[in-house]
C-alpha cells in the first residue's frame, strides 16, 4: 500500500510540474458545465519504451492510427450535437477532456488529470464527504488491457467507463469492474458467431492465432470452451507478437493441412500476419477477421491480398453517423493547420495536416457507433438527473460519479434506430455483427448474426467468390465417415479418426455420439452399417396358422378314436382279445394318452407363463403312467409263460399283491416327485429368441433340461424295460405276444423324438412349438394305432380270432412247438 501511495504522489508530481502551456482552441479539450474524459489511441506504441525514471511518453512519437482518429473525432461530433440539441440537455453544455492513451504502462498522466480534484489527486477522501472529481464519466479506452489496467484508478471514485472497444469477458465480472460498461459486444458474442460460421460450412479443423494480451488471450480461452461440445478442433494455436517467426507458423498450419485460419488480433498484429503469409505465398486459405481489423483498409487494399485466399469477417453493422462528414471538411476547412502547441497535459500532439477530411472519412468505420453511443449514453443519464423531461434542466442539482452510474445502467432510449439497455453485467444488450467478405479491396455483406432479442444467423455463401472458383472450401483432419460407421480417433484431437463398419444388431447417431455403435434393444434388429433399428417382427403360432389348425384337429381326433377304443373295449370287455391287451389296464391307458393330448394345445397362440408350464407338465405326467402301463403288460405277458414255471413264489407273490398297479403307482409318485423339484428349482418362463434371427423375436418358453434329469431317466428306465420284456417274450404265441407290439411302438416313439431332438439343434424358430406338439402327438398316435387299432380291428372284422377256442388253441400250439 505504500508503494502505491508513493507512486500516486510521484505521479502527481509529474502531472503538475510539467510545462503548464495552454491553447485556448485544442481538439483535445472543449469547457462545458459537465466535463466527460475521453480516452483515444490516436497514436499506439509498437516497441516497449525504456525509460531511466517515471515519466509520461510522448505519443505523438509513435506510429499514428487513423481509424482511431476517426473514433477520437466522431466523440467531439457527438458532444457537438447534444450541445446543439434543443431536446438532450436544454441549456447545459458538456465539455470533455481527451487524452491520447497511446501506452498501457507509461500514458499515467491523463488518468490522473481525470481523477484529479483541483489539480490534484488525493489517495483519501476528505472528511467532508465524497469527492467530485474533474470529469463525470470516461468514454473508453479501446484496448481490453489498458482497460484493465486503469479501471482501478476510476473504480475509486465511482467514475463509470463507458467502453467503446474493450470486448474481454472479464468485464462482465461486476465485482472486479463495477463501474466498467460497454457499448461493444463482448467477445463471447464474437466467438459465438465465429463457431456459427464454422459450423455451417463444416469446418471442423482450424487454426486460431491470437496477440499476447488480453483481447487474444481472452479470445482462445472463450474459443476453446465453445468449441469442447462441437465437431470443431483447434488443430494449432499460436500466440503471435511483433518477434514470431512466421514462417515456422505456417510451416506448422501446412503440415496439418489447416485451411481456416481465425485470426483473434488487433489490426497491427493482423497486418504482420497477412503481410507475412501474403510474403510467404500461403494461399488457398479461408481467413476469418475479427471486427479490429476486418475493415482496415491498409491491409484490405495491399496489392495482391487476394492471393492469400478468402477473408471473412465479423464487423458490428456500419451505421452511419448523422453530420460526421460535414462536421470533418467543416474542421478541416476552419483549420489550415492543427494547434499542436503544447497544452496542460503535454503529449497532446497529432500530425493533423497530414490528414485529408476524405482520409478521415474513408477510415476504417468500426466502433464508430459504439463511440456515438457512449457520448448520447452519458447525456441522457445526465438528462435524467437534470430533471430535464420539462425543457429546463435544473442546474441546482450537484452530480457525483455514482449518481451517473447509477443512472447510466438504467439506460433505455432509441439511437439510430437501435434500443439501448444493458444487462446486470453492463453489456450491451444491443447490437449484432454483419458478416462480409473482402472483395476486389472492398467489404462486401453476405450475412449477419443477431444476437438481440434472439439469437439469428444467416449466411448467403453463394455470393462469396471462394478462392477454389464456387464450391466451399473444406478444412477437416479426416472426410466424415460413410454412414453407419463409427469413428475410431486417431491422435489426440478428436476430428482425426477412421472409420469402421457398426455391426449388426448395432447403430450409430452420429448426433450423439459418432464414436460408438449402439447396440439395439432385445425388441429391435439392424444389418452392418445402420443408423437406427428396426423393430423386430414378433413371431409365434397362432391358433389361425395352417399347422396348429391340423395339429389341433388330429389331437381332438386322437381323443375321439380313444373314446371310441375304449368304448369298444367296453362293449367287448369279457372278450379274449381285450382281456389280453390288459383288461382294465386298457381304460387306464386309453385315459392317460387323452389327458396327455391336453399339452398339445399349450403350444399355439401368444404364449403365457402357464402356457410354459402346461406344455409339459400333463404329457410327462401321465405319459410316464402309459409307458408304466406298457413295462407292466410286458413283464405279464413273460411271467405267464415264463417266470411262472420257473419261479412261481414270483408269479404268486405278483397276484397276491396286485404287483401291476404297484409299478404304476410308484411310477406315478416317482414322477410327481421329479416335477414337483422341477418346478419349485427352475420353473419354465417366457423367453424371447432374438440369437438365431436378427430381424424377429420368437416368442418361446424356456425350459431348463437339466431340471428334468429326474423326470428324462425315469422315462429312459420305462423304456429300457419295455425293451427288455419284449426281447424275452419273441417267441411267445401271437395273440399273447402283445410285447412285440409294444416295442414297435417304442421304437417309433424313440424315432420321433431323435428326428425332434436333430431339429432342434439347428432350428429356433417358431414352428420350433409346432414341430414339438406334433412329436407329442405322433406319439400319442403310436400307442393308439399300433397297440389298440390291430385289437379293434380283430374285434370288428375278425371276430372268430376273439374267442377262447382260438387263444387256447395257439397255446397248445405253442407248448407243443417248446416240448418238442
Amino acid at each position: 500500500m505504500t508503494s502505491l501511495i508513493a507512486a500516486l504522489f510521484l505521479m502527481d508530481y509529474i502531472l503538475s510540474s510539467v510545462s503548464p502551456c495552454t491553447v485556448t482552441d485544442s481538439e483535445f479539450s472543449l469547457a462545458g458545465d459537465f466535463l466527460i474524459g475521453g480516452l483515444f489511441d490516436v497514436h499506439d506504441v509498437t516497441e516497449e519504451v525504456s525509460q531511466h525514471m517515471p515519466e509520461a511518453i510522448n505519443c505523438s512519437q509513435q506510429p499514428f492510427i487513423l481509424s482511431n482518429y476517426r473514433k477520437f473525432q466522431v466523440m467531439r461530433l457527438g458532444v457537438e450535437q447534444i450541445n446543439n440539441s434543443t431536446q438532450l440537455l436544454p441549456g447545459v453544455t458538456l465539455g470533455y477532456e481527451i487524452f491520447d492513451h497511446c501506452s498501457d504502462i507509461n500514458a499515467f498522466p491523463g488518468i490522473f488529470d481525470f481523477i484529479s480534484v483541483n489539480e490534484s489527486v488525493e489517495p483519501w477522501p476528505e472528511p467532508q464527504g465524497p469527492k467530485l472529481p474533474k470529469v463525470i464519466s470516461v468514454v473508453g479506452t479501446f484496448s481490453s488491457t489498458k482497460t484493465r489496467t486503469i479501471a482501478p484508478l476510476f473504480t475509486m471514485d465511482f467514475i463509470p467507463m463507458v467502453n467503446y472497444g474493450s470486448s474481454s469477458s472479464a468485464f462482465s465480472e461486476k465485482v472486479k469492474y463495477p463501474t466498467v460498461l460497454r457499448t461493444v459486444l463482448p467477445n463471447q458474442r464474437t466467438v459465438e458467431a465465429i463457431v456459427a460460421i464454422l459450423l455451417h460450412f463444416r469446418w471442423h479443423w482450424v487454426a486460431f492465432l491470437n496477440s499476447n494480451e488480453e483481447y487474444g488471450t481472452d479470445g482462445e480461452n472463450l474459443f476453446s470452451k465453445a468449441i469442447k461440445n462441437t465437431k470443431i478442433c483447434m488443430a494449432y494455436n499460436k500466440v503471435v507478437d511483433a518477434v514470431t517467426n512466421h514462417s515456422e507458423v505456417f510451416r506448422r498450419i501446412e503440415n496439418q493441412k489447416i485451411n481456416v485460419i481465425i485470426v483473434f488480433t488487433p489490426e497491427r498484429i493482423a497486418t504482420m500476419i497477412t503481410r507475412a503469409a501474403l510474403y510467404l505465398k500461403v494461399n488457398k486459405k479461408v481467413w476469418i477477421a475479427t471486427d479490429p481489423w476486418a475493415l482496415n483498409r491498409n491491409i484490405m487494399e495491399t496489392p495482391n491480398i487476394d492471393a492469400i485466399g478468402t477473408v471473412i469477417g465479423l464487423v458490428e453493422p456500419e451505421l452511419e453517423i448523422p453530420g460526421f462528414s460535414e462536421f470533418i471538411s467543416s474542421l478541416k476547412a476552419e483549420r489550415a493547420q492543427c494547434e499542436v502547441g503544447k497544452e496542460r497535459v503535454c503529449n497532446q500532439v497529432c500530425a493533423c495536416n497530414e490528414v485529408s477530411a476524405e482520409d478521415i472519412i474513408e477510415a476504417d468505420p468500426s466502433y464508430s457507433f459504439p463511440v456515438y453511443a457512449a457520448v448520447n449514453i452519458i447525456a441522457h443519464a445526465l438528462h435524467n438527473l437534470l430533471q430535464c423531461e420539462t425543457g429546463r434542466c435544473n442546474t441546482n442539482v450537484t452530480i457525483y460519479p455514482y449518481m451517473v452510474l447509477a443512472e447510466l445502467q438504467k439506460s433505455n432510449f432509441t439511437l439510430l434506430n437501435q434500443s439501448i439497455q444493458f444487462n446486470e453485467n453492463g453489456d450491451p444488450k444491443f447490437g449484432s455483427y454483419s458478416i462480409v467478405f473482402w472483395n476486389n479491396k472492398k467489404a462486401d455483406e453476405v450475412g449477419y448474426y443477431k444476437f438481440y432479442p434472439f439469437a439469428d444467423f444467416h449466411i448467403k455463401s453463394s455470393e462469396i467468390q471462394w478462392y477454389t472458383n464456387g464450391q466451399v472450401p473444406t478444412s477437416l483432419c479426416s472426410p466424415d465417415c460413410p454412414a453407419g460407421h463409427v469413428r475410431q480417433q486417431t491422435g489426440i484431437h478428436k476430428c482425426c479418426f477412421d472409420c469402421v463398419i457398426c455391426p449388426n444388431g448395432t447403430y450409430i447417431n452420429i448426433t450423439v455420439d459418432p464414436y460408438t455403435c449402439v447396440s439395439c434393444s432385445a425388441t429391435e434388429w439392424s444389418t452392418p452399417a445402420s443408423t437406427s433399428c428396426l423393430p423386430r417382427l414378433v413371431e409365434f403360432v397362432s391358433f389361425e396358422d395352417a399347422a396348429a389348425i391340423v395339429i389341433m384337429v388330429g389331437t381332438v381326433i386322437f381323443v375321439a378314436l380313444s373314446l371310441l377304443t375304449a368304448v369298444l373295449f367296453g362293449l367287448n370287455y369279457n372278450t379274449p382279445v381285450v382281456r389280453s391287451a390288459g383288461g382294465p389296464m386298457c381304460f387306464l391307458i386309453l385315459g392317460c394318452l387323452c389327458l396327455c393330448s391336453i399339452s398339445v394345445f399349450f403350444y399355439f397362440g401368444k404364449p403365457q407363463q402357464s402356457y410354459c408350464i402346461m406344455r409339459l407338465l400333463p404329457f410327462v405326467l401321465f405319459y410316464t403312467v402309459c409307458l408304466a402301463c406298457f413295462v407292466v403288460r410286458s413283464f405279464q405277458i413273460v411271467s405267464i409263460f415264463k417266470i411262472a414255471a420257473t419261479y412261481p413264489s414270483v408269479q404268486r407273490w405278483w397276484m397276491k399283491y396286485h404287483g401291476q398297479w404297484l409299478v404304476i403307482a410308484v411310477a406315478f409318485i416317482l414322477q410327481v416327485l421329479f416335477l414337483l423339484i422341477t418346478y419349485t428349482t427352475a420353473l419354465p418362463k417366457l423367453y424371447n429368441e432374438t440369437v438365431w434371427y436378427p430381424d424377429q423375436i420368437v416368442l418361446a418358453c424356456e425350459t431348463d433340461l437339466t431340471a428334468y434329469g429326474g423326470s428324462m431317466a425315469l422315462f429312459v428306465v420305462l423304456c429300457f424295460l419295455c425293451f427288455l420284456f419284449s426281447y424275452m417274450a419273441k417267441e411267445l404265441p401271437k395273440n399273447y405276444n402283445e410285447a412285440k407290439a409294444i416295442t414297435f411302438c417304442l421304437l417309433l416313439l424313440t424315432l420321433t423324438w431323435i428326428i425332434f431332438a436333430t431339429i432342434f439343434i439347428l432350428y429356433r424358430g417358431k414352428h420350433l412349438q409346432t414341430l414339438n406338439a406334433l412329436a407329442m402327438l405322433s406319439s400319442l398316435y403310436s400307442f393308439l394305432l399300433w397297440y389298440f387299432l390291430p385289437k379293434c380291428c380283430i374285434i370288428l372284422f375278425q371276430p372268430e380270432k376273439n374267442t377262447q377256442q382260438y387263444f387256447q388253441g395257439l397255446i397248445q400250439s405253442y407248448t407243443k412247438t417248446i416240448s418238442q
